[in-house]
């Protein structure tokens, strides 16, 4: 994807940002993208792109219909990535865009990524000792909560975000509210009896007080759905049952600021070196 500009004598080779294909011929990106669309991620705007370049993602196709204008919000919001978004990006025109999107971003950018393989990610989730805890969304019902759960803990440095029931993690709503971060920790689907190893602390309100407890790095961190908390199969396997502290007559918090709050709890007990 990174080769020379077409020089209008002789032969050509690929302009920047637009793929080849195996004789060396440009490939148009929009086909590219058409003959990917259903087996690979959306990332839905310049933020995704952007976090899915810093953390290894495969992306084979990347469109905007303003180039210039994507470059120059590198430049001043993401200087590390630039010049891999100059390779990378091909330019096409709006009406184009819109049609290959479901809803084009503000940012005008949508990219392509293949998804991370499940067993790497099962791998990455099992290995002990773990420097962070995994957390678990038990039966989740909403596709923006997902998606900011797994945001923040990718910012947490979290070993992973697993899932149970039947909403889909990767799902592109919830790749859209994780903002490309999907890509910096393991993301999964499993059934609550393949949860990772580790000692598993649950969530509940009548649980024990977080704050008067210490949760370990290789820890399981389970949150119940909105609408109907732990499961009663979660809860059977649960080591520890513990609480957020919570004004009397509040009936519950925000699932992401839920996990904000344990995941916060737990890197107060941990120096910042450790969690690099």
């Amino acid at each position: 994807m990174n080769g020379g500009r077409t020089d209008g004598a002789g032969g050509s080779s690929p302009r920047r940002g637009q793929p080849a294909d195996p004789g060396g011929q440009p490939t148009d990106p929009v086909r590219v993208w058409r003959g990917l669309a259903d087996t690979c991620v959306l990332l839905d705007g310049f933020h995704a792109l952007k976090h899915a370049l810093r953390f290894g993602a495969r992306i084979p196709v990347a469109l905007t219909s303003d180039k210039a204008a994507v470059l120059a919000l590198a430049q001043d919001l993401a200087p590390d990535v630039s010049d891999a978004l100059d390779a990378l990006l091909a330019e096409t025109d709006d009406a184009t865009l819109r049609a290959l999107v479901p809803r084009l971003h503000p940012t005008a950018v949508a990219a392509l990524a293949l998804r991370p393989e499940r067993a790497a990610n099962l791998r990455a989730l099992e290995h002990i000792p773990r420097a962070a805890p995994v957390v678990v969304l038990d039966d989740p019902r909403n596709l923006g909560n997902a998606g900011a759960v797994i945001r923040l803990a990718a910012g947490f440095g979290a070993t992973g975000v697993v899932t149970t029931g039947t909403l889909d993690p990767w799902h592109p709503t919830v790749v859209r509210g994780g903002a490309g971060l999907h890509f910096a920790t393991a993301v999964e689907r499993v059934d609550v009896g393949e949860l990772p190893k580790g000692p598993l602390f649950a969530l509940d309100a009548e649980g024990e007080d977080i704050r008067g407890v210490e949760i370990p790095d290789d820890a399981v961190l389970a949150f119940g759905s909105e609408r109907s908390g732990l499961s009663a199969e979660l809860r059977a396997r649960t080591d520890h049952l513990v609480s957020l502290p919570m004004r009397p007559q509040v009936s519950s918090y925000n699932l992401a600021t839920s996990v904000a709050m344990a995941l916060f709890h737990w890197s107060s007990g941990t120096p910042p070196k450790d969690r690099a």
